[in-house]
């Protein structure tokens, strides 16, 4: 089934699950999309299953907290960041809740980190003003850039360059193999003064760079020139909070949690309205994903809900 305007506008809830007794903080699809793994402030991992669409395990991370979860390549594993102690960035194998291996480095909060779809590299960066790489492989940080200013950083869909944004004003691209010679193209766009970048994203296909905030803006630019494309608006962010903004796997639609409760959804290309979401949150939305490749939605609050769409 092809995604189009029709298809987007008939998503409804099909499931809601109340799993967690605070919010979910950050959530990551398996690469063949058939797990869903979700991290909460209330120190839980909850696993679900994607086809059959029920949670499948939950673990507990009571000592150090847990943010930002991401799947590696292995479905049985994960790495995360902490919310208590320190600032670790840890590695989690999944079917005996123990850590294969810990990242230490970073002095202040992690606020966003990477996996390479390509290997076992990923990059994670810190309110302490750095943006670390590190292998799986090894607890030594592989590299370290230090920046003017709070970071956001992704790999492209294709592992050989990432992108940093810094300062909410500036995108760098840096090549993986040669990002100590500093960055091969820095975009420079008008600086975000009412709101911090928060996250950064590749859309799936690479062309395009979604930035998103803790106000009340997103905003896509080209991945080659850095001209701007897209600010999407129009979505409440009242709270103060970052919002996750995520591509659909065709990189057609762009898709945003809000503080009221709703899933709003542009069009990449035109940066038209085509839907606004409602159902199965009481709080806001503070994470929305697309299936990498299964036709479904996820969203969450404390909740986590499941869209689908309703075709007949």
């Amino acid at each position: 089934m092809k995604l189009t305007d029709q298809v987007v506008k008939t998503f409804q809830v099909a499931k809601v699950f109340r799993e967690n007794s605070d919010k979910i903080n950050s959530l990551d699809f398996s690469e063949n999309g058939e797990t869903l793994i979700s991290s909460s402030d209330d120190d839980q991992i909850v696993i679900y299953d994607c086809q059959n669409g029920t949670p499948k395990r939950t673990l507990n991370s009571k000592k150090y907290g847990v943010d930002l979860i991401r799947y590696t390549h292995g479905a049985n594993q994960a790495i995360h960041s902490s919310t208590k102690v320190d600032d670790t960035v840890r590695y989690l194998s999944l079917h005996d809740n123990k850590y294969i291996r810990y990242f230490p480095g970073h002095t202040k909060k992690v606020v966003t980190i990477s996996m390479s779809p390509l290997d076992d590299t990923f990059l994670t960066g810190s309110l302490d003003k750095t943006i670390r790489l590190w292998d799986l492989k090894s607890q030594n940080c592989q590299g370290l850039m230090h920046l003017p200013g709070r970071p956001v950083a992704g790999f492209d869909p294709e592992g050989l360059i990432f992108a940093a944004g810094i300062n909410s004003e500036m995108v760098k691209l840096y090549d993986l193999r040669s990002f100590d010679k500093g960055p091969f193209a820095t975009f420079k766009l008008p600086q975000d003064k009412d709101c911090d970048w928060t996250g950064l994203k590749f859309s799936p296909d690479g062309k395009m760079i979604l930035i998103s905030t803790n106000g009340q803006v997103i905003r896509l630019i080209d991945a080659f020139e850095g001209k701007p494309l897209q600010t999407f608006m129009g979505h409440t962010n009242n709270k103060g909070i970052p919002l996750e903004t995520s591509f659909s796997p065709d990189s057609q639609f762009v898709f945003s949690g809000s503080t009221d409760c709703k899933i709003h959804c542009w069009h990449a290309e035109t940066g038209s309205k085509i839907a606004v979401m409602e159902g199965g949150h009481s709080g806001p939305i503070a994470c929305v994903q697309f299936n990498p490749k299964l036709m479904m939605m996820s969203s969450s609050c404390s909740n986590m809900t499941f869209w689908l769409p309703n075709i007949d």
